[in-house]
């Protein structure tokens, strides 16, 4: 039998009995569509992670420490960097400090928390260690620093919040009641967050002397170095300084840590998550080629005397198995196609609920693996009815009723 036969008769098969081969399908549908909308989901996920690291800037070590002394632990940190030569390119704190913000009749306490600026003391070097740019105005300085200068700089959707459309410029806003003068407005670079970037606003850190709630003996700083491959070896650097400093006679306590480790964390995690899923998922298409065995048995059973026929007038075994194997082939691409329309639908729809409207689809890749591996799981579990179709004595086959 020519394979352009088969196929007919496949179709013919097919078409004569729809509501059944639909339900064959069934397994098939599910089990491509949930494994597609699965990967391109957690694809989707760590698209999103690995823009909010870059967003964040790279090359970074975050060194978290707190000294039961009172101290301030940034400096200490500071100084130990300069003394690293050029491997280090930038320090500054980049802790929160809680409280209002007020400009005239607005408050941060009346916002909605997305819109809600966050307060930062930072350095000199504050923009350059998060990838910042100033879009107007200008940055913080070395003097702003050295002199107590109550002045700060906003990031976009900050200057947004607190001064709608007026100009922010040179505006005095009042930080937990002290005021502080707008110098420069970053450039926007975070605007699809809900906890965005663009939220805060920067003040010198040494502005903690007057605010309230800006204690220093606790310290989160960011240390940017010069590329990644220094990452490794500058944190092992940083976190035996950390560890002399804080426990000699129980100083303190604090800790080092990189960006590629969450990353890499992160990666894991999802990877575990991805496997897991994709598990479940795999389950259905194993239940559904097993609904396929089971109804190419059926199918072999109803149509044990046409094979019988084909094989009294010469009809090769070679002929039944490929007749078999392209019908069961063709129910389980049929229903890849459906369960790979509905994976699209899927993770469209995942990508605008669970990533604030991002459009999310497979990837081409994804796309032709789902199919292949449909037609895969058909010729597979056809093998079996398809072999034991060939097998039957045409005498046998011929008295069946």
């Amino acid at each position: 039998m020519k394979f352009f036969q088969a196929v007919k008769m496949a179709v013919k098969s097919i078409l004569a009995k729809k509501g059944r081969s639909f339900l064959t399908m069934l397994g098939i549908i599910i089990g491509i569509a949930s494994v597609m909308t699965i990967v391109a989901t957690v694809s989707g996920y760590n698209e999103k992670m690995m823009e909010a690291f870059e967003a964040q800037g790279t090359n970074k070590i975050t060194v978290s420490m707190y000294l039961y002394s009172g101290e301030n632990s940034f400096e200490k940190i500071y100084d130990y960097c300069q003394g690293l030569g050029e491997d280090v390119v930038g320090v500054t704190p980049s802790a929160e400090i809680g409280g209002t913000v007020k400009f005239g009749a607005k408050s941060s306490d009346t916002m909605e928390w997305q819109e809600q600026p966050r307060v930062v003391l930072g350095s000199d070097q504050y923009s350059l260690c998060s990838s910042f740019d100033v879009a107007r105005g200008r940055d913080l300085c070395r003097v702003d620093i050295e002199d107590y200068h109550q002045v700060c700089v906003m990031g976009a959707r900050a200057a947004k919040a607190m001064f709608d459309y007026a100009d922010p410029l040179y505006q005095d806003i009042m930080i937990n009641g002290v005021p502080f003068t707008v110098v420069g407005i970053y450039a926007e670079k975070d605007k699809d967050s809900s906890y965005s970037m663009d939220s805060v606003i920067v003040v010198p850190y040494t502005a903690s002397r007057f605010l309230p709630n800006a204690d220093m003996s606790w310290s989160e700083c960011v240390v940017k170095v010069k590329d990644s491959q220094t990452i490794s070896r500058m944190l092992n650097i940083l976190q035996a300084y950390i560890d002399t400093l804080t426990e000699q006679n129980s100083r303190g306590y604090g800790y080092a840590y990189s960006e590629q480790q969450w990353m890499d964390e992160s990666n894991s995690a999802l990877t575990m998550i991805s496997v897991v899923l994709g598990g479940i998922a795999g389950i259905s298409l194993l239940v559904g080629g097993i609904g396929i065995m089971n109804i190419m048995l059926v199918t072999v059973t109803e149509r044990t005397r046409e094979i019988g026929i084909r094989r009294a007038i010469g009809a090769e075994r070679s002929s039944i198995v490929t007749q078999f194997l392209v019908e069961a082939a063709m129910i389980c691409g049929i229903g890849g196609i459906f369960g790979i329309a509905i994976g699209y639908g899927g993770t469209h729809l995942a990508g605008k609920l669970l990533f604030e409207g991002m459009s999310l689809y497979p990837s081409p890749t994804i796309t032709l693996g789902a199919f292949a591996f449909s037609v895969s799981l058909g010729i597979i579990f056809g093998m079996y009815p398809a072999i034991k179709a060939s097998g039957l004595q045409p005498v046998v086959a011929l008295r069946a009723d």
